[in-house]
């Protein structure tokens, strides 16, 4: 079977139905987020919002657009004018995957919270996730992903980190 981006059957979803999930570090500061105001205002949406679709509870869960969702949800004017619809685009992936693909989509054009960012990988590991599947899937260098480990403080992020031996000091026979 041929691959089919999930772009190529984009839908109108009552924005309503839609909401954010728990583990996104992205922000956008006030002025960026009058940008992309005007700039819905006047291109409209020009990218759907890319969510995974609960099934059990009818609704869908942002992976990546909730600045755009929460434009429509503070600004009247964009509800009315869209109707309480968004584009959106459904990816049909396990939690592990939708976190990935979130880091992947704002890495590529927005900033991180430390804080946030070291949850997500706090959460990766206790889903099972090794330090190289993080890496690989969230654009991360091995140093990066340790500084963030250390922020949480958690001693069982480090369980599968080799130490090298500590140094002694030398007796005054040894000088």
């Amino acid at each position: 079977m041929e691959y089919k981006s999930p772009v190529y059957q984009v839908t109108a979803v009552p924005v309503e139905k839609i909401k954010p999930n728990d583990y996104n570090p992205n922000t956008v500061a006030p002025p960026e987020m009058k940008l992309l105001y005007n700039s819905i205002k006047a291109d409209g949406y020009t990218m759907p919002i890319v969510c995974y679709y609960d099934e059990a509870k009818d609704h869908y869960i942002i992976v990546d657009g909730f600045h755009r969702y929460r434009i429509m949800m503070e600004y009247p004017d964009i509800y009315a004018r869209e109707k309480g619809m968004l584009p959106v685009s459904v990816i049909d992936k396990p939690l592990d995957q939708r976190m990935a693909s979130t880091v992947r989509h704002n890495r590529a054009r927005g900033t991180h919270a430390v804080d946030l960012m070291s949850n997500i990988v706090r959460e990766l590991h206790e889903l099972g996730r090794s330090d190289a599947w993080i890496a690989r899937h969230l654009g991360m260098e091995q140093d990066e992903i340790l500084r963030l480990k250390q922020i949480t403080g958690l001693a069982a992020l480090f369980q599968d980190v080799n130490f090298g031996q500590a140094w002694r000091p030398m007796d005054e026979a040894e000088e």
